[in-house]
């Protein structure tokens, strides 16, 4: 461990999020149909689940299905609920034995009955489940966030709950999708892209950056870890100069 990942103490983080992307190009590649880039990512999910648990990060967020997605092709929308839906089914009693909770968030009304049913399934039988949180978001966008809690917040002072002037960021975070949470320290795409796509929009204010050329179904266990590691390279200093974090790190010692 470098000089600047023991004086800053933070080589971990403690939330991960990320934008896997690059399924359709990689089955494109192998002259495959786009559903299958999809299938394959699932292994990289496991991976990434692995090396993100054994490492002792808290929480993983993954975007699997954004609200701009409901434009692609209808056959590759459909095949995209129908393989979220068997995941549901399947891997809920794994998460379970492996003491990992499962989060959905997003806005839920335009799914099927039948998956919105296996959504609330799989979180219950892992609610009680607190090594690790595995956060899912479907059907999720940051400016549909902001919006929704904006609207609650706009409502509770309609109603005089709330004055307006105890609107604060920290009172706007708890009515986010993501309450109960810590914000991502690492935002993580794949796929070659640079841009964040509309994706925890609040949360990643702060969030270190890292984008990686491999599609998100080659994103397996050592891209993950160099991942990882360079976020432990990295200075967070949150408006400080480089200099006050160092010392504060110091005092903390």
């Amino acid at each position: 461990m470098d000089k600047v990942r023991q004086i800053a103490g933070r080589s971990i983080p403690r939330h991960v999020a990320i934008i896997m992307d690059g399924n359709n190009r990689w089955a494109k590649r192998r002259l495959l149909p786009g559903v299958a880039g999809h299938k394959a990512g699932i292994d990289a999910v496991r991976a990434v689940i692995e090396v993100c648990a054994e490492a002792g990060v808290e929480v993983l967020t993954l975007f699997a299905f954004s609200s701009e997605n409901w434009q692609r092709p209808a056959d590759e929308v459909g095949a995209l609920m129908d393989l979220f839906l068997s995941a549901l089914k399947r891997e809920a009693r794994k998460l379970k034995e492996n003491d990992i909770r499962l989060r959905i968030i997003g806005d839920r009304s335009r799914f099927h009955p039948e998956l919105q049913a296996a959504m609330l399934q799989a979180e219950t039988t892992t609610a009680e489940c607190s090594g690790f949180v595995l956060q899912v978001a479907a059907n999720y966008g940051g400016q549909w966030d902001i919006a929704q809690a904006a609207r609650q917040l706009a409502e509770a002072a309609s109603a005089g709950r709330l004055n307006p002037d105890e609107i604060t960021p920290a009172l706007f975070e708890r009515h986010l999708a993501t309450d109960g949470t810590p914000m991502p320290d690492l935002c993580i795409r794949t796929g070659g892209e640079r841009r964040i796509s509309n994706f925890l929009l609040w949360q990643l204010a702060y969030a270190e950056l890292y984008f990686s050329d491999l599609f998100w179904p080659d994103f397996k266990h050592e891209a993950m870890k160099l991942a990882l590691a360079d976020f432990g390279n990295r200075q967070r200093r949150f408006g400080k100069t480089s200099e006050q974090v160092v010392r504060e790190a110091q005092a903390e010692c």
